[in-house]
């Protein structure tokens, strides 16, 4: 099978761009032809002042991807485009690309921009849902929720808008993957058709191996913002709990992090960036991760099933997809998102309890064994391929015509950007 993978990095680097190379890597570990097409967000700040300008209508319509990737598949078609993330440089317009050429397409939810321009469904400090299943997301231009700017958000609502009202995600996609069940629902609660939605979670693409012992501190891996629920591990710490904890993040909290530090007398550790194995080493030698995040807004979480693969248990906040990936008592402990006593309660529990922690810990590797392994992932993602593909291949092959110079396509939507 030849795979069209098609990705837009973002400027800092993050979960999607891990998915990306991983799923790239675990197809071609097992004999698929994968081609890439992929943008970067670092273009822009090489733009000339009349392309900075034009690029909220590429975020719409980005002409030159799509030209792009009609080249590409007109060279050498592929039997399926699988999309990660088209914002903003890529657009849906690529989708379009692909369906003219009747090559179906697959975009892996990553985020909930499709649901909220924010794409965090989260703000001022609590989940928010008031974009969810509106043709113009309004709530968001009103609150300024893209990067705090009222323009930029407008952009992103704008996209939106006009691709709902073309049918988009209906007409130009055939498949969705969401990494939770919590998340399908939600997208199918915002008007994505519930027989193209399906579910896959991320996978750890190699084996690091359980570890040994019962750690001695506890650990945080990620973003230090208030959203990740990072003022209640720093409330937390500051109670007479002193405990262990390794934090390894970078974010706008940082200096409230290096201040506990400071305060804490030598019980919390800020660790620098590391590599995989590195990495690794610092999850096996940890007694649980703790993971505080507040919100809905989490699609996923990469280090908690890496914390799964390496047999460490999960403290998670009792809401959302943390309560979907780490069951209470068993691969894991909940606590209250967002309450810091609840959280020091637990962690105290965890630590004079090191019996059941190890039980938990043996947990969490046979739930990584049984679901997040790579060789899983790879028979989850070709039955959906598979899938497609068979669907597409039973319609009535559309008829390319030509227009007025304008590229159409006789059944579906006509084209009008091309």
């Amino acid at each position: 099978m030849k795979v069209l993978a098609v990705h837009n990095y973002y400027q800092q680097a993050g979960g999607e761009d891990v998915v990306f190379h991983a799923e790239a890597e675990m197809l071609r570990d097992h004999g698929q032809e994968i081609v890439t097409y992929t943008r970067k967000n670092d273009e822009i700040d090489r733009l000339d002042p009349f392309g900075k300008a034009a690029l909220p209508l590429k975020t719409i319509w980005a002409r030159d991807s799509y030209q792009q990737i009609k080249q590409i598949i007109a060279n050498d078609p592929p039997d399926i485009a699988h999309f990660h993330n088209t914002f903003p440089l890529i657009s849906p317009a690529a989708y379009y690309a692909c369906r003219r050429a009747n090559i179906p397409v697959v975009q892996t939810l990553h985020n909930s921009r499709l649901l909220c321009p924010a794409a965090t469904l989260f703000r001022d400090g609590h989940a928010c849902e008031e974009c969810v299943g509106k043709a113009v997301p309004w709530p968001a231009l009103l609150h300024g929720c893209y990067r705090g700017s009222r323009i930029q958000t407008g952009v992103v609502a704008a996209m939106l808008a006009t691709h709902r009202a073309r049918g988009t995600w209906k007409n130009d996609i055939s498949a969705f993957i969401c990494s939770t069940e919590l998340y399908r629902k939600k997208f199918i609660a915002g008007g994505l058709p519930a027989e193209k939605v399906f579910c896959k979670p991320h996978f750890v693409p190699s084996d690091p191996g359980s570890r040994q012992g019962d750690g001695n501190y506890a650990l945080f891996i990620g973003r230090l913002a208030a959203e990740k629920g990072v003022e209640t591990l720093i409330t937390a710490w500051k109670r007479p709990l002193r405990r262990r904890i390794k934090i390894r993040g970078d974010g706008p909290l940082l200096p409230e992090v290096q201040r506990l530090r400071n305060y804490s007398c030598g019980a919390v550790d800020l660790v620098p960036r590391l590599d995989r194995s590195d990495l690794f080493a610092l999850i096996k030698g940890a007694r649980f991760l703790v993971w505080p995040s507040l919100g809905y807004y989490e699609s996923f979480g990469l280090v908690a099933i890496e914390a799964l693969a390496c047999g460490v248990p999960v403290l998670a906040s009792r809401i959302g997809v943390m309560q979907e990936i780490i069951q209470d008592r068993h691969t894991g402990l909940h606590f209250t998102a967002g309450d810091s006593g609840d959280l020091a309660a637990k962690v105290e529990w965890a630590w004079i309890h090191p019996s059941e922690m190890q039980e938990m810990g043996r947990n969490a590797r046979a739930e990584y064994e049984a679901k997040y392994t790579a060789e899983r992932n790879y028979h989850q993602l070709m039955e959906i391929y598979e899938r497609v593909i068979s669907a597409a291949r039973a319609q009535p092959r559309r008829i390319q015509l030509k227009a007025g110079g304008q590229d159409a396509i006789q059944s579906g939507s006509e084209a009008r950007f091309s």
